[in-house]
């Protein structure tokens, strides 16, 4: 990795990373907000059993209303809003360091000085999964220190609360990993865009059908979103070193993946 090229592409993009760790941390706030109310409730239990078992499953709350804070965020936030947030991430922002330079003609500045191909790569693919982090620890922080400080009997399970986290991270080391391959071998951004999001997209619709119909159960081997059960996580019911160990393994495969074809391949100059 090249210090100097990583350093200006982050100062390039810092605002970018930010705005998404503050919109994370913004929304699980909120959601944290409205917990206490929903706790004292039974109305949400009332509203969840009109509701079709299909669709509770798909999002975690197929077992009524979660009884704590890890359980709320993980039906409430880390079944969407989380995913579509990092989702929205590991897509643009990955087009947004490669191809989008070879697309502009930017890339052939960076060739021209003395960093090579690879480490030009590498320091890109850090700045994505840098980004990655950022959001996650600001996210985990929020909860963290907003719970004792919004909640007066803090339930929050601290260690389910991390994992669920951990897996999200993996999860997302892979999503931004392919979608750094296809920003590595295409030369034109909206084709890379097209490719990593309509991919993403699928995997996840793929994710809800197989929550939805054990008729249709098998789906969840065709999609890397099936290794992220956040509600499950948050009962303790997962055991999530093989699951990541091997998102892990995936994302740092992708990558490099990546890098050796980026260093390789004929660029337009």
């Amino acid at each position: 990795m090249n210090a100097s090229l990583f350093l200006s592409t982050l100062k390039t993009n810092g605002k970018t990373l930010f705005s998404y760790a503050i919109g994370s941390a913004f929304y699980v706030l909120l959601i944290m907000l409205i917990y206490p109310s929903f706790a004292k409730s039974n109305a949400m239990d009332v509203v969840l059993k009109q509701m079709p078992q299909k669709y509770l499953s798909a999002f975690g709350f197929d077992g009524g209303m979660p009884k704590d804070l890890s359980g709320f965020l993980a039906g409430e936030f880390y079944g969407l809003l989380f995913i579509l947030i990092l989702m929205i991430y590991s897509v643009i922002l990955s087009s947004q360091l490669m191809v989008r330079l070879v697309d502009r003609g930017s890339m052939a500045y960076l060739l021209s000085t003395s960093v090579s191909r690879t480490k030009i790569a590498i320091s890109q693919a850090a700045i994505l999964i840098f980004g990655l982090l950022l959001i996650t620890i600001i996210t985990i922080a929020t909860v963290l220190i907003g719970s004792d400080m919004i909640i007066k009997n803090n339930d929050l399970h601290v260690s389910n609360f991390i994992q669920m986290n951990v897996v999200g991270f993996l999860l997302f080391f892979v999503i931004s990993g392919y979608s750094f391959f296809f920003s590595c071998v295409f030369n034109d951004e909206k084709r890379a865009l097209a490719v990593s999001g309509g991919l993403s997209v699928i995997f996840f619709a793929i994710n809800l059908v197989a929550k939805m119909s054990t008729d249709f159960d098998w789906l969840k081997y065709l999609t890397v979103f099936s290794t992220f059960n956040p509600s499950d996580i948050a009962k303790g019911t997962v055991d999530i070193l093989p699951i990541s160990l091997g998102l892990g393994f995936s994302g740092l495969v992708l990558y490099t993946i990546a890098i050796l074809i980026f260093s390789k391949r004929d660029l337009p100059l």
